[in-house]
């Protein structure tokens, strides 16, 4: 079946050269700047509206596998260019792409079913993530991404960072560093307007606290964490960084494809039988990489890029979280958050699987037919379960974009 969206994700190309144009239509009001340069010496660009000390920053294109932020941030940027209430006394700035290295390599600008998402996926390894790479490497080893990221929220002292996230197949939530109170309300409302389930149980904000259906704040620093094997912790990352000025982040996440199975708020009948059994299932997926992986990599000798890289972090992870799993109490007993735990549980190996198979099509490797059938076998299997939709690009959009509002709107009460 063919999940065909009606639009395409624009490229970081396309981007920078929407964005030129906007700047160039408003000189007096809006101005395009250089802020870093990528490890590969990709060059980084900021887009500023507006003047004032107070600021919103957008961050789009942390992970390159989430492609939803580069259109919201445009389509941001032309709302507070056209709603000057939006901009009367703050100053939007929008960060186009924090890693255009990660955005060279995942090539699915318009998916029509998830697994040919999955044939041009990419997603790097956490100490490559410019958001991430703070909660696992020391400051002297932090790549140029994040110093420019860092350098950024530095400059600007924003009240508010929001940064534009998304998952494959899902629902849309929101994490927050400090509550927003308010925020859940609209962010509800813009779901069901658009027909987009809101993931009331996501996985990755186990165990913290709900300011509303969807909306999450991070616990503090010192609070154990849900999973403790995973070797990143968001209350490291730059996500915290405008902390240093009073402000915070909101990151706003949102499904390519919606699953109604991910706001089921009613009991699960046995969630640590459940879970122990995803964790099982995991580690059997897991083994079945590893084997192409070991019996493919004497014939990959002095092969060490992003993708093979990225394969086997993903794959590392997979005996401490199955741990975690079988042996920690739920964060959470309902419906909701088993099923996004079973999402959780089936992205890890096949993300590792399709980015191992670029690598081995990429060499004409004989292993590569072999693993591109269980790719497609994962994928139709992974949106079967969970009776994937299509959510209308224009719709992620909308959705993310009322929802980076809302917070802006909100937090500056907060702020006063």
């Amino acid at each position: 079946m063919s999940l065909l969206p009606q639009l395409r994700y624009p490229t970081l190309t396309q981007l920078v050269a929407s964005a030129r144009a906007l700047a160039a239509g408003r000189p007096g009001l809006c101005g395009l700047r250089q802020v870093g340069i990528s490890r590969a010496g990709r060059p980084m660009h900021l887009l500023s509206v507006g003047h004032a000390r107070r600021a919103v920053l957008v961050v789009a294109g942390a992970h390159a596998n989430e492609p939803t932020g580069g259109p919201t941030l445009l389509a941001l940027a032309e709302r507070v260019l056209s709603e000057r209430e939006l901009r009367a006394d703050t100053s939007w700035h929008f960060l186009l792409c924090a890693d255009p290295d990660g955005a060279s390599l995942h090539r699915t600008p318009a998916p029509r079913t998830l697994f040919d998402y999955h044939l041009g996926f990419f997603r790097p390894a956490a100490e490559e993530q410019p958001e991430w790479s703070p909660s696992v490497l020391p400051p002297h080893r932090l790549p140029p991404e994040t110093r420019a990221l860092t350098r950024v929220i530095d400059e600007l002292r924003p009240y508010l960072q929001a940064t534009l996230h998304g998952t494959d197949l899902g629902g849309s939530w929101v994490q927050l560093t400090k509550d927003i109170p308010g925020l859940a309300e609209p962010f509800a409302k813009s779901a069901a307007q658009l027909h987009i389930p809101v993931e009331t149980g996501a996985s990755d904000a186990a165990g913290w606290t709900a300011s509303g259906p969807g909306v999450h704040v991070m616990p503090s620093p010192g609070v154990g964490a849900a999973y403790p094997s995973m070797p990143d912790d968001a209350r490291h990352s730059t996500w915290y960084d405008p902390h240093r000025y009073g402000g915070l982040t909101a990151v706003v996440e949102v499904p390519m494809w919606a699953s109604d199975l991910v706001d089921d708020p009613a009991p699960h009948p046995a969630p640590a039988a459940a879970i122990r059994r995803l964790a099982r299932r995991l580690l059997r997926d897991t083994l079945e990489v590893e084997r192409v992986l070991a019996e493919a990599l004497p014939r990959l000798e002095g092969l060490d890029g992003p993708l093979l890289r990225a394969a086997k972090w993903a794959l590392e992870l997979v005996p401490g979280l199955a741990a975690d799993w079988m042996h920690t109490p739920p964060a959470d007993d309902t419906m909701a958050y088993v099923g996004s735990v079973d999402a959780f549980g089936r992205r890890l190996p096949l993300r590792a699987a399709a980015m191992l198979l670029r690598v081995l099509l990429e060499a004409d490797d004989r292993a590569a037919p072999g693993l591109e059938r269980l790719v497609a076998t994962w994928s139709d299997a992974f949106a079967e379960r969970f009776r994937a939709r299509w959510v209308p690009l224009e719709h992620q959009v909308e959705h993310q974009s009322r929802t980076v509002v809302a917070a802006a709107l909100y937090a500056r009460d907060r702020a006063a």
